[in-house]
């Protein structure tokens, strides 16, 4: 048993209505939690302000309020911490850890030596910044506003993840320094991230394996800013039966669609639950799933959500 300081999160991003394949790390990091006797907690990643709309965030609440997913803390909101993202990123800076870049994404993908880095981050940074003189940046900064990037410590990172096991990834060799901070101004994902999941004293990230690349550039900034890093697992994705993702895919159920029609959450834990290892597709109720959880049933490989299991599942034929 985990101790009841044991301290979970959701951190969706109201970019849009939230899908199927976005409630399930919901509820996979709610029944982590849960089970181990902690908290759960919820930050809303808004840093994205052209993209964030009042609706897609009112929807998400109630989205997760009508499956009782409760969260035990006020939101974090991302769109109002950036004054602690600068604190964060003015730490960095006295310590000789970041520097601004000039450079463009076209640029960089023209650089001789950029190769193909992660998908995320785009080609491999080529440290063309690195070395300005307080000169050069004065000259710069006349026409362009810089970006601010950490300079990657050269080696592997290694961690264990807690589903898929060791893991080990050299941040300088494949992505190079990597962006803090936007030249619009804005914290990047990578800072916000960590500075958050320190500052809400979370112990444990569960999340979808498409961010598994990012963690060990995290694990970076953790120790740069002498944070203790939490505890991770990554879950597989689920596909539709096309290969997309289906949180990404035109016409993938929302759960404010499945609230209109008026369809019990329990049909909709069910599915979930059988995406998860957790049960066998038939409707369920969130303390049956608490008491079912374990990380060992969880699936280590994408699942495939076949559209006329979905149907039947919640009832829709």
């Amino acid at each position: 048993m985990v101790s009841p300081t044991m301290r979970g999160r959701f951190a969706p991003s109201p970019t849009g209505r939230m899908h199927l394949g976005n409630v399930r790390s919901a509820l996979l990091g709610w029944l982590q939690a849960r089970a181990a006797g902690g908290s759960f907690l919820l930050r809303i990643e808004d840093l994205d302000r052209a993209r964030c709309r009042p609706q897609f965030l009112q929807d998400l609440y109630e989205d997760l309020r009508w499956l009782g997913l409760e969260w035990d803390e006020a939101p974090l909101i991302q769109s109002e911490r950036d004054s602690v993202y600068r604190e964060a990123q003015d730490r960095l800076e006295r310590e000789g850890l970041i520097y601004p870049c000039f450079c463009t994404r076209a640029e960089i993908a023209r650089a001789a030596s950029a190769p193909h880095g992660l998908s995320d981050e785009g080609p491999r940074y080529p440290g063309t910044c690195a070395h300005l003189t307080a000169g050069q940046v004065s000259e710069r900064a006349r026409t362009r506003a810089p970006a601010y990037r950490f300079r990657a410590r050269e080696g592997e990172v290694r961690f264990v993840d807690e589903l898929v096991g060791p893991q080990a990834q050299d941040v300088q060799a494949l992505v190079g320094d990597f962006v803090v901070r936007r030249n619009d101004g804005v914290a990047s994902y990578q800072l916000a991230v960590v500075v958050d999941d320190a500052a809400s004293r979370i112990t444990h990230v569960l999340r979808g394996d498409d961010l598994l690349p990012s963690t060990p550039r995290q694990l970076q900034l953790y120790a740069a800013l002498g944070l203790a890093a939490p505890a991770f697992l990554h879950v597989p994705l689920v596909m539709g039966e096309d290969g997309k993702r289906l949180a990404k895919r035109d016409g993938a159920f929302a759960l404010a669609e499945l609230r209109a029609r008026g369809r019990p959450p329990e049909h909709v834990l069910g599915l979930l639950a059988a995406w998860s290892g957790l049960g066998d597709g038939s409707p369920v109720t969130l303390p049956a799933l608490v008491a079912r959880y374990r990380t060992d049933v969880l699936p280590r490989s994408p699942v495939v959500a076949r559209e006329a299991l979905l149907l039947d599942a919640l009832g829709l034929r």
